[in-house]
């Protein structure tokens, strides 16, 4: 019980940080499910079985809050199921940790990119309401969906920072787009894990706990997301991305790091991360505090 109450738990924390940032549901449960024992595919499989839950009710939370742009789920989404189904076919068949140092390293990339550019710079605007294409969606999508099903999670982290690189959508709405999309994914995978394990090592009773939590955060999360400054947002991604992804790297047998050694780069990651929160942060108390000067200014001119 105190197992299950502990899924549930990781679950509902997982599903608030990936409603409101748009990523790290799998990475987070998946993390997890390993800890405890659990093979690679297995753990993957589990994993989105509960997702096709915990991503309806997110995707429909994000939907009636205006979260969601239908024409980018349907573009990106499609081709992510197909990827997400190669994928989960091919780890049926194959020992994850051959893909995990590849896949952390592109996404520590990715997070780090983030990281450095939302805390120079808020989110780009000159692009905003200009149409993605599908050269562009199409193999985000199968790229994001394939290394989502081998790791047990990568579409959110794939797609949302290569989204809010764009410019093109508002962050909230690239992050309901991606997680209402992410149904599509988690469905195909869970088929392509079904066709390649059967029920092979997947605990039934884990996916409902799982489920259970995030089920109950989803609406909490699409709500969230409409108050986050984007500028925030993005710091938040980037350094989710890389304290994730660098726990992963550290951990393989190309690495193999010791204790110290990770306890020290933990460290560091966490006191830049922190840094350019505290920076961002006294950044848009600054920008605020301006505006409202200005209004001010205009009230009183407006007095007299």
């Amino acid at each position: 019980m105190r197992q299950l109450i502990l899924l549930a738990l990781v679950g509902l924390a997982a599903q608030l940080v990936d409603g409101g940032l748009g990523m790290a549901y799998g990475v987070t449960t998946t993390t997890l499910l390993l800890m405890l024992g659990t093979n690679p595919a297995a753990a993957s499989a589990t994993v989105h079985l509960a997702e096709i839950g915990t991503t309806l009710a997110s995707g429909t939370a994000h939907w009636k809050f205006g979260n969601v742009d239908w024409s980018v789920v349907l573009r990106v989404g499609v081709p992510g199921a197909v990827g997400a189904f190669l994928g989960a076919t091919v780890l049926s068949s194959l020992d994850a940790e051959v893909a995990r140092p590849i896949t952390a390293t592109i996404l520590l990339a990715l997070g780090i990119y983030l990281l450095a550019r939302f805390t120079r710079s808020g989110v780009r605007t000159d692009r905003l309401g200009q149409p993605l294409r599908h050269r562009f969606l199409t193999p985000l999508g199968l790229v994001a969906g394939f290394l989502d099903a081998t790791g047990g999670g990568g579409w959110g982290p794939v797609g949302t920072p290569a989204l809010l690189a764009t410019g093109r959508l508002e962050p909230r709405t690239i992050v309901g787009s991606i997680s209402a999309s992410e149904f599509l994914v988690a469905l195909a995978a869970s088929l392509g894990f079904l066709v390649g394990l059967g029920s092979q090592g997947i605990n039934l009773t884990w996916v409902l706990a799982l489920l259970a939590g995030g089920v109950v955060a989803a609406p909490i999360a699409a709500w969230l997301v409409r108050i986050v400054p984007p500028r925030l947002l993005g710091v938040g991604v980037g350094g989710l991305i890389v304290l994730t992804n660098a726990r992963t790297l550290l951990r393989t047998d190309l690495i193999d790091a010791g204790d110290l050694t990770r306890s020290v780069v933990y460290a560091v990651i966490v006191a830049a991360w922190l840094g350019a929160l505290s920076y961002v942060v006294a950044k848009l108390r600054g920008t605020a505090g301006q505006d409202g000067a200005t209004t001010a200014e205009a009230a009183g001119t407006g007095a007299r």
